[in-house]
This record gives C-alpha cells, sequence and structure tokens, in this order.
C-alpha cells in the first residue's frame, strides 16, 4: 500500500518519555473537555465528540498505554459531567448507556488499531534496516569477492603470459638446441670426411714430394706439373683443416694472448685487404683482459670474419674491429645453447654492409652454405671460425639487419692463470731435412701413409721398423730394445695410439712417442686442447713436417 510505504519510509517521530506521553494524555482530555464545556448545549445528544479526538491523539502520540488512559478519563468524565443525571455515575438513558458503551468500544478498537498500526511500522522499519544491513553486507560481499576475482583473473593472466613465456623461452631453446644437434652431426660427418681425405692427401702430397726430389731440376715440365700438384693438394689440406675446425676436432695449441696485441698487429694486413672503397676502424679496450686460444686460429678466424664483412660491402662501407671486456649472465646463458655464464674478451666485428635476414642468419655457420655467386665461396670459413670458437670454449653471437649491416661478436673466456707455452721456431723450407741415426717404430695401419713415413725416415738417415697394428708394434718393440721413438697413429684398430704408448711406457719409461692423426680423439685431446707432454704431427703433413716434429720429438722439444 502507498500510504503504508509513505509511513514506513517517512522519518520516524520523536518518542517521548512514559511519563511525558501520559502527561500529553492529561493534557488532551482536559482539552477536550474545555472544549465541550464551551461548546455547551450545542452538543447535546454528542457527549463524546470531543473527546474521541483525544484518545486518537493521546493514542497516536503515546501509544497504547496513554490512549487508553485518555479514554478511561474521557468515559468518566463525560459521564460524570455531561450525561444526565450530571455529576453521578448513575445512567438513566438507555440511549445514553448505548453511547458511551458505543464510545468505548470504537476508542478502545481505534487504540489498538493505531498500536497494531505502530507496531507494524516499527517492525517494516526495522526489516527494511535489516534489509540495508543486508544489502551492504552484500553489497561489501560482492565488492570482496569482485576484487579477489580481479585479482585472481589478474594472477590468472600472469600465470598465462609467464606459460607463454615459458614456452616461448622453451621453443627457443629447442630450436637452438636441434640447431646444436644438427651441427653437431654435420660436424661428426665432416670430421669423419676430413680424416679419410687426410690420409689420401698424406699419399699424394707425400708422393708428389718425394717424386719432385727425385728429379732433382731435370725435367722442368713434369717439375712444374707435380708442384702445380702439391697446389692443389695444399689446398685439399685448407679444405680437411677448415673441415676439422668446424667439427672441432683439430688439435689447438693454445697460449696466453693479448687480443689488442693481435687485432694491432693485424690491422694493417686487414686494410690491405680490404682496400681503399671500406673505411677501418680498429678500437682497443684499455685494461683488456687476456685470454688462452691458438693465436694462429685466432687471427684465422678474424681474417675470415674481415673477408665475409668484405664482400657485404660491395660498393665501400665502413669496418670496425673492437675489442672490451664483457660479462655474461645466467640469463643470457639460458637463451642461448653451450654458453658457460662468466667474464669474457669480446671481439667485435661490425660491417655497414647489406645485412641478412633472420633465415640466412641462422645458417651461416653451417657447412658449404654461401650466399655468394658459384666460384667466389666454400662455405667453409664461418663454419671454421665457429668450431674454433666453440672448441676454444668460448661463443659467437650475430646480428643482423637487412641493409643495416651485420655485427660478428666473438666471445673467448679470460684467462685466470698464466700459462706457459714453449714455441718452436720452424726452419727455413730450403733447408735440408733434419735427421739423424735413431732407430724409430712407425705404427700405421694405413698401408700408403706407413710407406710414404718409412720411405721418408730411411731416406733421412733412421733406422725404421713399422708395424700395422698395435700388437705387431708390441712384438718388435719386445724384440728391438734399441727403439728411441715410438711413432704411431692414434687411430689404431683394437687398441689405439695411446694405449699403445702407454703400454710401452711401463717397461720402457724414457721412450719418445709422436702421435699422428687424421683428427684428434679424446685419447690424446681434452677440451680441444693437447694433453701436456704430448706431440703430435696433425695429417696430412709433408715430408719436412715429418722430418720436424720426429727430430724435436727425439729432442725432447715439446715435451
Amino acid at each position: 500500500m502507498p500510504w503504508l510505504e509513505r509511513l514506513v519510509a517517512h522519518r520516524p517521530r520523536r518518542r517521548f518519555g512514559p511519563s511525558s506521553a501520559y502527561l500529553i494524555a492529561l493534557v488532551l482530555v482536559a482539552s477536550a473537555t474545555a472544549i465541550r464545556v464551551v461548546l455547551g448545549s450545542g452538543l447535546v445528544g454528542v457527549p463524546f465528540l470531543t473527546f474521541f479526538p483525544a484518545v486518537f491523539a493521546a493514542a497516536y502520540v503515546g501509544g497504547i498505554g496513554p490512549g487508553l488512559v485518555a479514554l478511561g478519563l474521557s468515559t468518566l468524565i463525560a459521564w460524570f459531567v455531561f450525561i444526565p443525571p450530571y455529576r453521578s455515575l448513575q445512567i438513566v438513558s438507555v440511549s445514553d448507556g448505548l453511547s458511551l458503551v458505543l464510545f468505548i468500544c470504537i476508542s478502545g478498537a481505534f487504540c489498538l488499531a493505531i498500536h497494531a498500526l505502530q507496531t507494524a511500522v516499527q517492525r517494516l522499519r526495522v526489516a527494511r534496516e535489516h534489509e540495508r544491513e543486508f544489502a551492504q553486507i552484500l553489497e561489501r560481499r560482492i565488492a570482496e569477492r569482485t576484487t579477489d576475482l580481479v585479482l585472481k583473473t589478474q594472477e590468472l593472466d600472469d600465470a598465462n603470459k609467464q606459460l607463454q613465456a615459458e614456452i616461448a623461452e622453451r621453443a627457443r631453446a629447442e630450436a637452438a638446441l636441434r640447431q646444436a644437434q644438427k651441427l653437431e652431426a654435420v660436424g661428426q660427418l665432416t670430421g669423419g670426411i676430413a680424416h679419410d681425405f687426410n690420409n689420401l692427401l698424406t699419399i699424394i702430397q707425400g708422393n708428389l714430394e718425394l717424386a719432385l726430389r727425385r728429379l732433382s731440376g731435370r725435367e722442368p715440365d713434369i717439375a712444374n706439373l707435380i708442384s702445380n700438384a702439391m697446389q692443389g693438394a695444399q689446398q685439399g689440406c685448407t679444405l680437411t683443416h677448415r673441415l676439422l675446425a668446424f667439427s672441432r676436432q683439430q688439435a689447438l695449441a693454445p697460449a696466453p694472448l693479448d687480443l689488442n696485441a693481435v687485432v694491432k698487429s693485424m690491422s694493417d694486413m686487414i686494410r690491405r685487404t680490404l682496400g681503399e672503397a671500406i673505411e677501418v676502424e680498429v678500437v682497443v679496450a684499455a685494461g683488456l683482459w687476456r685470454t688462452f686460444c691458438d693465436p694462429h686460429e685466432l687471427e684465422a678466424a678474424l681474417l675470415n670474419v674481415v673477408l665475409n664483412a668484405r664482400d657485404a660491402m660491395p660498393s665501400g662501407g665502413k669496418l670496425t674491429v673492437e675489442t672490451a671486456n664483457v660479462y655474461i649472465d645466467e640469463d643470457y646463458a639460458r637463451h642461448h645453447v653451450e654458453v658457460t655464464p662468466g667474464q669474457y674478451v669480446l671481439l667485435a666485428v661490425t660491417d655497414t654492409g647489406i645485412g641478412m635476414d633472420d633465415e640466412t642468419s641462422q645458417r651461416i655457420f653451417e657447412p658449404f652454405f654461401t650466399t655468394k655467386e658459384v666460384g667466389r665461396g666454400t662455405g667453409l670459413g664461418l663454419s671454421m671460425v665457429f668450431g674454433f670458437v666453440k672448441q676454444s670454449r668460448g661463443h659467437i653471437k650475430v646480428y643482423s639487419e637487412i641493409g643495416q649491416g651485420t655485427c660478428f661478436k666473438i666471445y673467448l673466456p679470460r684467462l685466470t692463470d698464466d700459462v706457459q707455452q714453449a714455441t718452436i721456431s720452424p726452419a727455413p723450407q730450403t733447408a735440408p731435412l733434419p735427421g739423424g741415426a735413431h732407430t724409430i717404430l712407425v705404427v700405421e695401419d694405413n698401408t700408403e701413409v706407413r710407406a710414404f713415413i718409412v720411405q721418408v725416415l730411411r731416406e733421412i738417415g733412421y733406422l725404421v721398423y713399422e708395424a700395422a697394428d698395435a700388437p705387431s708394434a708390441q712384438r718388435l718393440l719386445a724384440a728391438e730394445p734399441a727403439v728411441d721413438l715410438l711413432l704411431t697413429d692414434v687411430g689404431l684398430p683394437g687398441m689405439n695410439g695411446r694405449m699403445l704408448a702407454d703400454a710401452a711406457a711401463q717397461d720402457r719409461p724414457h721412450l719418445r712417442v709422436l702421435y699422428i692423426t687424421g683428427y684428434t680423439r679424446n685419447a690424446i685431446v681434452h677440451g680441444g686442447r693437447l694433453d701436456p707432454g704430448v706431440a703430435l704431427l696433425p695429417k696430412p703433413f709433408t715430408s719436412r713436417d715429418l722430418a720436424e716434429k720426429v727430430r724435436a720429438a727425439l729432442d725432447g722439444v715439446g715435451h
């Protein structure tokens, strides 16, 4: 009902205390009596007319108690004063009695109705107050739940973003791992091919050299043909060297190295190589740490990168070679396979050439991959750089953008302690081959290579015994106690060369050993570096290489 809703919504009137309510009831009854007296005979027959409002007002203002008190006083006053016989409580007229009863019933009913209405309104107000409180509590809970939901949604979004980042990082790591595995597989294949080629090139190069020596100036035309063949064999040696470098199976001879000194010593050669159209800037860092790597291989790697930059700037440009001390943190190492956090010496080569796209950048270290036209590149230069850096426990990274240029960054580990490396001064190529009167045991499973070695050594004065495998070599060692040098291939069938040398050293601790190999094996090389005290002659080799290494091994140089 609208009126009830307005009454409930209306601000509650100020309640009076019990004494005040009863006093008001008395005042209202007195006022009604006074009004009835003033109206006088005009109200004859309706003695209770003025008392109705007083009773209703007392009940409304004070409640049922003051209302009933007002009803009782009004009844007594009207009965005693205004109903004849006056000033008497006796009722003579039946109609007056009925009027009195009717007044009492109607007034009492109105008092009860007003009380019921007030009680209902109060209960409704309490209910509405409870409803408002419940609504506020509900709103607070909804707000709290909404806040929690927003926070959980944010947490879910953060977790989803983190998951997506982890998925992306895992995808990058898997891609890098696949690339590393592909390069490793190709490296193993190229290493095996290089090993076989080294044997063939040793035979070809050695026999050509022997043939050239046998001519001794006779038949110049034939000598020229043999020299041309020697040059081709030498190019094959360079090719296998690069294959071994990529497969990380070359034997490095690392030494403490000042990278600034290497860059400065090569700066003039770099300028001459690049020509006048390319500006060269060399920026070396002060206080640069030293590194530990093979200086010759480092120079070859730098030259390969420089040549690659030259080809990327056919119309000229600028090449910058920089050095710096850097630190690779764990976060970077997590995103790059085979990278160990720590201190490194940085060699950066930056050009302003044509640049590369991402697909090309991912493949530039693969052997035989090249973007040059046919005849201008083998695709092995950067592969050799990659293999050398990885074998030196370093890291290489390429940054490139089409039309902006390319930056190669080579990271080599910082040298933390001084390591001394003995050096051998090369003999002039025109000097006679060094020989001697010592006894040498040659152990090589390849018949042609063994024949070449034996022939060269015998020609320069050595007494030579030969064996095709380790058991035959052990029998010869037992029968010939005068053997001074064991010259053995590392990759023998069954017992390898290192095992043969170790077994021989138990009976002959002073026996000199010189290893020959087409590619390095864990028997004598660990971490890409020769074991201490190991003398190695890598294949392919010339008769001079063989003679000088044998002489050095007999003299104890490098042991």
